[in-house]
């Protein structure tokens, strides 16, 4: 597999990042063509591969930045796209609407169980940790028959939102007797949703080389008996570790990327997330161990590194739930 990226992928992550650099906002992502760079053609997009999903969210995940591509355009135009709903999709890629995806219920750990239930075109339930929800135009919801679109203030939608780990916002939804249209069954998931975990990992990945880095430099700059802690032997074994993970986390994400559309994507994507989430989590504990006290600092550039990297680990199923999905599909 050819691990890197056309000469087009490399300058809209070019682009991306001196974005990014300069502070831009989300709409400034959009009017450079990320959103469409992460659905195809027949989307009405330019991309949608795996490696075009990697340079977008790696670039993402490098700068730190907290944007609504992964659930309103990953996911969401995803979903609708697929569903057929093409003026909402184009809409949503283009940044002109703002989808949320609610799947997750209360009390739930990964396993998909849902009790929302329509009655006709009504909606009653609840939904947990909807990123976005609350900037949302539209609402996918998964009910018990399929997914349904509700329109941001229907009647009986109510939202409590709250901060998340990786700076950005959720809401817990509730919906009662909230009109809602049908838009297809819940196969339409699979591939956004392969997708997203993409984004995830890869976003992860952007970010897991940015703490590295930090870390490095800290090494060489940071002086303890009158020379660089990084020159001790026991630091370097250490160091050397975390850069042997990273590069493994690398080589799934990228292996993901090359099988986003392949007939055994499902194994692909559990032995990746599984990977990522284990790295991810070793990245933040060793990267703050090493750099010491001001590893805890909330002040220092470190501390939303690691919180972005525990927060990947939870999206779209942990490191362990998604090794049990690998096991499982690998005896199938």
């Amino acid at each position: 597999m050819d691990f890197g990226f056309t000469e087009e992928q490399t300058m809209l992550g070019d682009s991306l990042a001196r974005t990014l650099d300069r502070g831009a906002d989300a709409a400034a992502l959009f009017d450079l063509g990320a959103g469409a760079a992460l659905l195809p053609e027949d989307a009405g997009g330019f991309g949608g591969t795996g490696p075009d999903m990697l340079m977008v969210f790696r670039t993402l995940g490098r700068a730190g930045a907290v944007t609504p591509l992964l659930d309103s355009v990953v996911l969401g135009a995803g979903i609708l796209a697929a569903a057929g709903e093409s003026d909402l999709a184009e809409a949503a890629m283009s940044g002109t609407a703002r989808i949320a995806v609610a799947l997750d219920e209360p009390g739930q750990r990964y396993d998909g169980t849902v009790a929302t239930r329509a009655d006709g075109d009504r909606l009653t339930g609840e939904k947990s940790v909807v990123p976005g929800a609350e900037d949302a135009t539209h609402l996918i919801v998964r009910a018990l028959d399929g997914l349904y679109l509700v329109e941001a203030g229907a009647g009986g939608l109510t939202l409590r939102g709250y901060p998340l780990m990786d700076g950005g916002r959720a809401a817990e939804v509730t919906l009662k007797d909230t009109p809602a249209r049908r838009i297809g069954d819940a196969s339409l998931l699979d591939r956004p949703l392969a997708a997203a975990i993409l984004a995830t990992c890869a976003d992860a990945l952007g970010v897991m080389e940015k703490a590295v880095e930090l870390t490095t430099d800290y090494l060489k700059t940071r002086k303890q008996f009158g020379r660089p802690i990084g020159s001790f032997q026991a630091l370097q074994h250490r160091m050397a570790d975390l850069l042997t993970e990273v590069e493994q986390a690398r080589s799934a994400v990228w292996n993901l990327a090359g099988h986003l559309d392949a007939p055994d994507r499902d194994r692909h994507v559990a032995a990746t997330k599984s990977l990522v989430g284990r790295v991810a989590l070793m990245v933040a504990e060793e990267t703050v161990q090493l750099h010491g006290g001001i590893g805890m600092t909330e002040e220092y550039e470190l501390a939303p590194l690691v919180r972005r990297l525990l927060a990947a680990d939870a999206r779209f199923g942990d490191s362990d739930h998604h090794l049990e999905r690998f096991i499982a599909l690998a005896a199938a």
